[in-house]
């Protein structure tokens, strides 16, 4: 198990224009060979947008980009013609396949935070694809099959454990919280990938939030 903390992830976005981002895996001007992806996943990004600031149009492609909102409300936009609003409880998920472009807003009076992923697809290409999945319960794991993965949603009481997946890869992220995980304590924003994982679980010791990738 290697544990990323929350500190040493990588500062970015433009904070004159109200965008705070920190990038857990090499990313734009922060390159680094050492920390490219880990099973499927190649980005796990933390965006805060203040009150009317955004990301304008930009292409995506072969990339398999699912977005966790963690407070606020994301106005998403793209080439495809989708316009939505994902809130707290939603996945989105954007299959840029061969090609897309979007726009991602806060649009409300309020902050906005959200976590989002990508991961590397099985195979390249294909046709562009949205979906989107309201409130989705923890019970329920959310398939991305384009990239040999599972997304598990869990939202924890003080005191209550959860199972990680068995799996070759297991990226775990803990959105809010704090809890125990193979012996190491884990607080927001703070990483454990897995390898080989079996018989494990993570303890919350307060109430806490975490989104468990399980990859091929």
């Amino acid at each position: 198990m290697d544990v990323r903390r929350s500190a040493e992830r990588y500062p970015g976005g433009d904070p004159q224009a109200g965008i705070q981002s920190w990038h857990a895996f090499s990313f734009g001007p922060h390159y680094d060979p050492g920390n490219l992806r880990f099973g499927a996943v190649i980005a796990c990004n933390e965006e805060r947008l203040a009150p009317g600031a955004g990301f304008g149009e930009h292409p995506h492609s072969h990339t398999e980009i699912v977005t966790w909102v963690v407070e606020g409300e994301l106005s998403h936009r793209d080439s495809t013609g989708h316009l939505t609003r994902v809130r707290p409880g939603d996945v989105q998920r954007l299959s840029s396949a061969a090609g897309v472009r979007h726009v991602e807003r806060n649009d409300s009076d309020s902050p906005l935070t959200f976590v989002q992923m990508w991961l590397a697809p099985l195979e390249p290409g294909g046709e562009p694809s949205y979906e989107i999945v309201h409130g989705i319960a923890d019970s329920t794991p959310y398939a991305v099959p384009e990239a040999g993965a599972m997304l598990h949603v869990r939202r924890l009481t003080p005191g209550e454990r959860t199972a990680v997946p068995d799996a070759v890869h297991v990226y775990v992220h803990v959105v809010r919280g704090e809890v125990s995980l193979g012996g190491e304590k884990l607080g927001p924003g703070d990483a454990a990938r897995i390898t080989d994982a079996r018989d494990l679980a993570a303890q919350a010791a307060t109430g806490a939030e975490l989104l468990m990738w399980e990859m091929l």
